[in-house]
């Protein structure tokens, strides 16, 4: 298990690669004292103005379109979940089934620092998981929330998933 990973670290975990890897680094793991809910993870990701989808959104004034924030925060979610179930790495997916009460509180302009924090609020067995997950604007004072959601996922197994 890990209390951090650095970037290269997170690519063990997660299939996803650039451009779609959207967590930099994952600074800690918060355990509660009773179960996994109650359990936290903090990462980050920086945003550079070098990302992709600068070029066709907003060119004007790049925006980092809130879709992509809300899958930082499914991604660092995904890596709590595989704290637990370190083994499913390698026979389980683990698949976004929904997302409830999105809020976008604030853009993220190139050059930002988010913060990415997710909490398991329920979790069922070692297939189905429901976080409470918030994005932060670090700044050199302060945090200002950025996004928020209930994020709920599901493991799949690699073998039913092969075409």
């Amino acid at each position: 298990m890990f209390k951090s990973l650095t970037a290269l670290e997170i690519r063990n975990y997660l299939p996803h690669r650039y451009p779609f890897l959207l967590v930099d680094k994952i600074e800690e793991v918060i355990l509660s004292s009773t179960s996994p809910v109650g359990d936290r993870i903090i990462g980050y990701k920086a945003v550079t103005q070098n990302e992709p989808y600068f070029m066709g959104h907003f060119p004007e004034q790049p925006v980092m379109p809130g879709v992509l924030i809300l899958e930082a925060l499914a991604q660092t979610t995904a890596l709590l979940i595989f704290y637990h179930i370190p083994t499913a790495v390698k026979t389980q997916y683990l698949y976004l089934t929904g997302i409830d009460g999105a809020k976008f509180r604030h853009p993220v302009f190139p050059g930002s620092l988010l913060r990415l924090e997710s909490e398991i609020k329920k979790i069922r067995g070692q297939k189905f998981c429901v976080v409470e997950a918030k994005a932060f604007l670090v700044n050199k004072t302060e945090s200002e929330l950025v996004a928020q959601a209930q994020i709920s996922s599901a493991f799949v197994s690699k073998e039913k998933e092969k075409l």
